[in-house]
């Protein structure tokens, strides 16, 4: 039964992108002569992303301007955080696997850890569950340390108008990479792209399996792989 409901949910997933996706629905020109011979008029979608995306930067030029809404820039960052949640992931994954978490399954103190520590009422988390979350904390804060005084050969999350690599960063914003990037192998802007994309359609499908099953993260990536970890 646990295969069936991973399918359904990576099914769900795959038909929940397609509602992010921009789109304009237009007649056909044919249509008055189509209703002239006694047909129903035809409705075709049109898409088009790079109008999308003109349309957001016209509506929306402050956030434009520093690099947000359906952006290159945007885009990017989204899916470096997703991508490095599944080496997050598969790390914990494996961790729990190997026994490299000391005491897992033991229960914070509620006297020691206080109220931080707490699911409901007097129920604490475990230690397995604290040691992740710290981890988790820990590198939260080293992606907005990147944000506030990012390096100089870094991308900064939100684009500076006064930095030198705002020009840029802008010029290739003004280049989407559209619905399908062009494949090209190693380390290029469309492979992190189309990296950046499965893997956070991977989280989304994950959450989604999380929900429906009822089960901890792990334990589906754990499935998923044939239990390979644990």
């Amino acid at each position: 039964m646990a295969p069936l409901k991973t399918l359904f949910a990576l099914a769900l997933s795959a038909g929940a992108a397609s509602a992010f996706a921009p789109a304009t629905f237009s007649k056909v020109a044919a249509s008055s002569t189509a209703v002239k011979a006694g047909k129903a008029p035809v409705f075709a979608p049109d898409f088009d992303y790079d109008a999308a995306t003109s349309d957001f930067n016209n509506q929306f030029p402050q956030f434009a301007k520093w690099g947000w809404g359906p952006s290159v820039h945007a885009e990017k960052w989204n899916g470096r955080h997703a991508m490095f949640g599944w080496v997050f992931i598969c790390a914990s994954a494996y961790c729990k696997g190997h026994g490299l978490i000391p005491d897992a399954d033991m229960a914070l103190n509620l006297k020691e850890w206080g109220t931080l520590a707490t699911i409901s009422g007097k129920e604490t988390i475990s230690n397995e569950r604290a040691i992740i979350l710290i981890a988790n904390v820990h590198f939260f804060g080293v992606s907005l340390l990147s944000t506030i005084c990012p390096l100089p050969f870094t991308d900064p999350l939100l684009l500076d108008p006064s930095s030198p690599s705002y020009d840029r960063a802008m010029a290739r914003n003004s280049e989407p990479f559209g619905y399908l990037p062009a494949l090209k192998f190693g380390i290029t802007e469309e492979a992190e792209a189309i990296n950046g994309r499965l893997a956070m359609l991977g989280i989304f499908a994950l959450i989604m399996a999380t929900a429906i099953e009822q089960k901890p993260m792990l334990d589906i990536v754990n499935e998923w792989i044939g239990g390979a970890y644990f």
